[in-house]
Parts: structure tokens; C-alpha cells; sequence
């Protein structure tokens, strides 16, 4: 009901870019969320409502005693993703966003604090689904973000990420370009992707 009066209204007010008014949508509709609701999944594993970025809901840590991560942040659904869907268990569990790509291994190689095998942006290796894709930080948020990768075509990849942000949308999609044999993911804050071979 309330949706539908938001878009007669913003209709009537001359407001009909579609992109105008889904954002303004998701707004309305984030203001209804709670942390912790389900706003998404992939594959049976949920993805949480953060509200904002820093917020922290203490530690989620598997019946085994395996560290997931800190609730709702993005590192934590990446590493739940792969602990319940890929039945993977990271050596290193610890660690902001960022640190999951590290700058010193060639393009192809093993993570061993990860144990996935490490692609660069551009890389040789075209993404994956289920890959995990890393950002570097910005002046707003140092730690950088992580996401999995939902879908790949010749010319996108969609990912699925937890915590965007209070009014960010759980799914995105990026260009991909193919040059010179590399594959790149045209989002100029992605260090790479890894994946559980």
C-alpha cells in the first residue's frame, strides 16, 4: 500500500525517471527494515539487514567453533556463504574485507592464510559464479567490502552482497570486459576475486 502511494505521488509530482523513483523506493522501504532481517539469498544462504555500515551485532562462530564473522558485516556473509554452501573453512578467519586479496601473489595463485586460488583485476581467468570478489577501501569506509559473485555473462557480472550500506541493494551489477585475453570487472575499487577450486 504505502509503495504503491509513493509511486502515484511521485508520478504526480513529476517525478518518472525510473531510477529516481526506485531509489527513492528503497529508501521508503529501508526505513521499515530491521538489523538482522533477511533481505536476500543465494543458493539457501541468507543475506542480513545492516542499516549502517560500522554496525556490529557481536560474532557469529559455527557449532564447530569456526570464527564466521562479525554480524551483519560483509566479511561475514562471504565467509558463511563458504562455510555452509561450499563447505569451506578459511585458515586465516580473520581479517577486514580488503585483506582477503592479497597484492603479493601472481594471478592464478594459492592463498594459503584463504586457501582459494587468487585471480587479479584484470585476470587471465574469467569470474566465476560463487567466486568471492574483493574492494579496496575508500576515504569512506578504510576496510574495503567483499561480495560473491551471483552471475556472469560476456559483458557482466552480478554479485550479492551484505551490508551496501543503509540504503544499498543487496545485488549489483558491474561491466566486464575481455582485453588482450584479461578479463576485467569495470569497478575501479576491485582488487580481484578468489575461488574454492
Amino acid at each position: 500500500m504505502k509503495k504503491t502511494f509513493l509511486y502515484s505521488l511521485l508520478l504526480l509530482i513529476g517525478i518518472s525517471t525510473f531510477t529516481s523513483c526506485d531509489r527513492i523506493c528503497r529508501k521508503w522501504k529501508a526505513r521499515s527494515l530491521e538489523v538482522g532481517d533477511k533481505v536476500d539469498s543465494l543458493n539457501g544462504v541468507y543475506v542480513y539487514y545492516n542499516n549502517s555500515v560500522g554496525n556490529v551485532e557481536g560474532r557469529n562462530v559455527a557449532p564447530d567453533g569456526y570464527n564466521i564473522g562479525l554480524r551483519y558485516q560483509c566479511v561475514e556473509f562471504v565467509k558463511r556463504y563458504y562455510y555452509e554452501y561450499l563447505d569451506h573453512k578459511m585458515p586465516d578467519s580473520y581479517g577486514h574485507a580488503k585483506d582477503f586479496f592479497e597484492a603479493r601473489l601472481a594471478d592464478g595463485a594459492r592463498s594459503k592464510r584463504r586457501n582459494l586460488t587468487q585471480f587479479t583485476n584484470p585476470s587471465s581467468s574469467k569470474p566465476r559464479v560463487d567466486d568471492l570478489l574483493v574492494f579496496d577501501g575508500t576515504k569512506i569506509n578504510e576496510y574495503g567490502h567483499v561480495a560473491i559473485i551471483s552471475k556472469v555473462d560476456e559483458h557482466s557480472v552480478e554479485i550479492i552482497q551484505q551490508n551496501p550500506g543503509s540504503f544499498g541493494d543487496s545485488r549489483e551489477t558491474f561491466t566486464l570486459t575481455k582485453t588482450d585475453g584479461k578479463w576485467k570487472i569495470e569497478q575501479n575499487k576491485t582488487l580481484g576475486w578468489l575461488r574454492k577450486k
